[in-house]
């Protein structure tokens, strides 16, 4: 089974692009289910459908659903809703802000997390398009594992040990419920299935992450932060989508900086996601609603390409601590050593190689460091930061 994610900046358009992916991929003879993770759903607007919180055949190979958190946490989280329900009403909160409580931030991002993982393990679909939320929430979606089983692993035995120890005495002392044993079994039970979706999600061979773009200043911007954080994470971005590109057959004058300024980002684009692939979606004459409209788009945008193939699968970026220093390395192929230079301004890693160049958004943590050296070998370009 594939799963494909798209990510991207708030209102770049990839639900569209997720759309059309998984109608093109559906009328190729796969079973495939599109799924918005996104609080805020839109994708049955731009498939024209009433969708709901179960998969919703739209016709033949095609599937598509929009997570509800309310009804996901009635169907998998019943005793820890349950637990916080009688939490919360112990304290005389008894209207409907109970059951908006027992929604504590995280939850969306975690329970479809769970939801995706059902779908994958009962191996009905062939492919699972993901319409994540805008960027910031797509890397918590992404990173939920990691932060949940740091919970789990470092505090988790710790608090279910105590809680069942100290029960008899703290329930009646402050008069609130204390957690049952099957509360924290479930929650145990959620960790074991986060931890199979983040096997699931770095895996290379299974998991795809496309972002979607504009030829914006701001979009491109936030699109080579997340790219820098998704390789961090060893997830396999494998297609950059630049979505609303002004065709060239437009003359008006109206759009001619428009295309000038679109040019000059798409050529940015170019040379920050290097060598992964980049595909085109033009500015339409009218709005992608429908599925007429989305099969137009799914055949420009990938045109001969397969939509559900793996379009690219080398690690173009990973980081790893020596002692006090830190190795950045970046896979540069078709690059001669001697027409490489480096600078670093702010943020940014500037990488020139003869007339080309690379501009990489440094993590946090690298960002206060300086280059101590750099060694070219390989395809691989290593370089070492130290120092302040």
């Amino acid at each position: 089974m594939r799963i494909i994610v798209y990510t991207g900046k708030g209102g770049v358009g990839k639900t569209s692009i997720a759309a059309a992916t998984a109608l093109k991929s559906a009328r190729r003879g796969l079973k495939t289910l599109i799924i918005s993770t996104d609080a805020a759903h839109s994708l049955g607007d731009s498939m024209d459908i009433e969708l709901g919180s179960e998969p919703v055949n739209i016709e033949e190979n095609l599937w598509a659903q929009e997570i509800d958190t309310i009804h996901e946490i009635e169907k998998g989280w019943g005793k820890v809703q349950e637990y916080l329900t009688t939490l919360f009403t112990s304290k005389t909160v008894k209207d409907i802000t109970t059951e908006e409580l027992t929604v504590f931030p995280g939850m969306d991002e975690l329970l479809s997390l769970i939801r995706i993982l059902e779908h994958y393990k009962e191996g009905f679909y062939d492919l699972i398009v993901i319409d994540c939320a805008p960027t910031g929430e797509t890397l918590a979606l992404l990173s939920y594992p990691d932060l949940f089983r740091w919970w789990m692993e470092k505090l988790f035995p710790l608090k279910r040990k105590a809680i069942n120890l100290t029960r008899p005495v703290i329930e009646p002392l402050l008069g609130i419920p204390m957690p049952s044993d099957g509360v924290m079994g479930e929650i145990e039970k959620i960790f074991n299935q986060l931890d199979e979706m983040k096997k699931i999600f770095t895996d290379r061979k299974s998991t795809s992450i496309r972002i979607v773009v504009n030829p914006e200043k701001m979009v491109i911007k936030e699109a080579k932060r997340s790219f820098t954080y998704l390789n961090i994470y060893n997830f396999n971005v494998d297609a950059i989508v630049v979505n609303r590109v002004i065709p060239k057959d437009i003359t008006d004058n109206y759009f001619a900086l428009w295309k000038e300024i679109q040019s000059n980002y798409i050529d940015e684009a170019k040379e920050c996601f290097s060598p992964i692939p980049i595909l085109y979606a033009p500015l339409f004459e009218k709005e992608i609603v429908g599925l007429n409209m989305l099969e137009r788009l799914g055949e420009v945008v990938f045109t001969e390409l397969n939509p559900e193939g793996i379009l690219y699968n080398i690690k173009t970026q990973s980081i790893e601590k020596i002692g006090k220093n830190y190795l950045l390395k970046i896979n540069m192929p078709f690059c001669e050593k001697n027409d490489l230079s480096l600078a670093q301004k702010a943020d940014e890693l500037i990488i020139r190689a003869g007339r080309i160049k690379r501009n990489i958004t440094l993590p946090k943590t690298l960002q206060y460091l300086s280059i101590t050296s750099a060694k070219f070998e390989q395809d691989t370009l290593n370089i070492i930061f130290g120092g302040e």
